[in-house]
């Protein structure tokens, strides 16, 4: 296959940066269909990349002309197009979540077990930053002895007043989830929330920051404070402590200014540009990857696995327990 034919579902923001990665800066791949509820956007999106407008999803799924297909469309909708595009026999790449709840999730994963064929990746971008991948090569290097603790943070400048204390879970640290567990090789068995003081910028249906704590089968223990409105910048932190050293994720690199009698360095403040390089690495392995009829990215397990650990998240948020998180074992279709 010279070039992979891709239809996309969904152009709102990441849905129209991936259709100007794939067009702009990608290899191997092009669109030539996309479709959105909303015809002003689709047709926004189609321009991008002299793509055609589909008039719905299933459609687009089915046309003969798309070998491969993106989901970017509303979390809610997800499952569905996932599903469709699985009982067409065609990959397809879903932005997180993969479906809203761990039910839809199983609907996924049994129906691509059912097919025996590999066809979806999810997109947990996490796992192609090079700052994780580094500290990675380090704890599987064993050089740092095995990891004890992970400290992490997931800070955001802001958020508007639709953003619910949910949401800190099921829209900001679901990229915490995923990666920690593979970053550690470990999986998770508990889960609990805290809250600590509430900050006065939160809005009143919102309890910001949050403390998230993660137990894994070896005994590894994981915090994260999700911070959605700390008002600096968008600031992503990772520090696991092992037996023999302490392994910190790098931060992006800024140059050093001297001004004003102040020495200062610039912070990310968009999470577009902070993972910038990483969607293109996820997305160009996806594009290879797909174009030799496999799927090396996080899978449907990986989609299932991060719901199932949600749920217990936000079950705590509720009522402050340490709340169990059970998953059943990782079937033989999805070991690596």
């Amino acid at each position: 296959m010279e070039e992979l034919r891709i239809g996309v579902i969904g152009a709102g923001a990441i849905g129209c940066e991936h259709i100007k990665r794939i067009t702009n800066k990608l290899s191997g791949g092009k669109i030539v269909a996309v479709t959105d509820i909303s015809g002003e956007y689709a047709q926004k999106a189609a321009a991008i990349s002299g793509a055609r407008v589909e008039k719905s999803g299933e459609a687009l799924i089915k046309a003969s002309d798309v070998d491969a297909v993106i989901v970017t469309s509303w979390g809610p909708a997800h499952a569905e197009s996932v599903l469709q595009a699985i009982a067409a026999g065609k990959p397809v790449f879903c932005e997180k979540p993969l479906a809203t709840t761990a039910q839809d999730c199983r609907k996924i994963v049994d129906a691509e077990m059912a097919l025996g064929k590999h066809l979806v990746q999810v997109g947990f971008m996490r796992r192609y930053d090079k700052g994780y991948n580094q500290v990675k090569e380090i704890l599987e290097s064993g050089e740092a002895g095995a990891p004890l603790m992970v400290h992490c943070a997931h800070r955001n400048a802001q958020v508007d007043d639709g953003y619910s204390t949910s949401m800190a879970v099921t829209d900001t640290v679901i990229h915490e989830i995923d990666c920690l567990h593979w970053l550690v090789g470990d999986q998770y068995v508990s889960a609990q929330v805290l809250f600590p003081k509430n900050s006065k910028y939160a809005h009143k249906e919102l309890q910001d920051p949050q403390i998230m704590l993660l137990t894994t089968e070896s005994g590894i223990r994981i915090d994260v404070e999700a911070f959605v409105n700390c008002q600096f910048g968008y600031d992503i932190e990772c520090e696991v402590c092992c037996e023999g050293a302490i392994v910190r994720m790098p931060e992006p690199s800024f140059p050093l200014i001297r001004k004003d009698a102040k020495r200062s360095v610039a912070i990310e403040t968009d999470w577009k540009r902070r993972f910038a390089d990483a969607y293109d690495t996820e997305i160009q392995d996806w594009i290879n990857s797909t174009k030799k009829g496999q799927v090396n990215g996080p899978s449907a397990w990986d989609g299932y696995l991060a719901a199932v650990t949600a749920d217990a998240l936000v079950k705590s948020q509720t009522t402050g327990a340490v709340e169990p998180i059970e998953t059943g074992s990782c079937p033989n279709f999805y070991q690596k």
